[in-house]
């Protein structure tokens, strides 16, 4: 009879030796894979042009891309003026029966571009891209808003001014963003 070493290590025992010589050969090429990865990533960042700063010039604001082309712009803009002093009416997308503030939109950019805005304030905030105020174009819409979404919009016409269908007063007039009622709000650009 033999002793317990003389035979095959129980099931229960350490890995054998060609076991854990294989798993130590394995973690001998990892850790050499890992360093030639170390030194071929060092080797890149110590060649090659040197990386600049970004100057302001890099900065500056990409031009927006609009559906629209500068003489349908010009278009919108003289369309909506043409429309000052049509009565306001709650739900109206005609001149001949008057106005709300979205209907003039749609019914300005409609004849003008044939493209069909979204009906409502709300849908009109998401409706092109957004534009900062102080790169607003003619044709760009205007949303009013305090705080929550927007509750009023009008078409932008250069110089500070848009056009739009108020409740109060009555009919379609031309403002400026910096009057005091609108210089108050919440101002928003879309640019369709």
């Amino acid at each position: 009879m033999g002793h317990a070493r003389d035979g095959p290590p129980p099931a229960s025992s350490a890995p054998s030796l060609a076991c854990q010589n294989s798993r130590h050969g394995r973690y001998r090429a990892l850790a050499w894979l890992g360093a030639a990865a170390l030194a071929l990533g060092l080797a890149g960042c110590a060649s090659g042009p040197t990386a600049r700063m970004p100057q302001p010039a890099d900065l500056a604001p990409m031009p927006l891309s609009s559906r629209l082309s500068d003489e349908q712009a010009q278009q919108v803009t003289l369309a909506a003026l043409g429309l000052v002093g049509t009565p306001y009416r709650y739900g109206g997308n005609t001149p001949e029966g008057g106005f709300d503030c979205s209907g003039l939109i749609g019914y300005v950019f409609r004849t003008q571009t044939g493209l069909v805005p979204p009906r409502t304030v709300a849908a009109l905030d998401g409706w092109g891209q957004p534009v900062d105020l102080a790169q607003l174009r003619t044709g760009d819409l205007v949303l009013f808003g305090n705080g929550g979404p927007p509750s009023h919009a009008g078409i932008y016409v250069g110089e500070g001014r848009f056009v739009h269908a108020p409740s109060s007063g009555g009919q379609v007039r031309l403002e400026r963003l910096d009057a005091r009622h609108w210089a108050r709000q919440r101002i928003s650009g879309r640019r369709p």
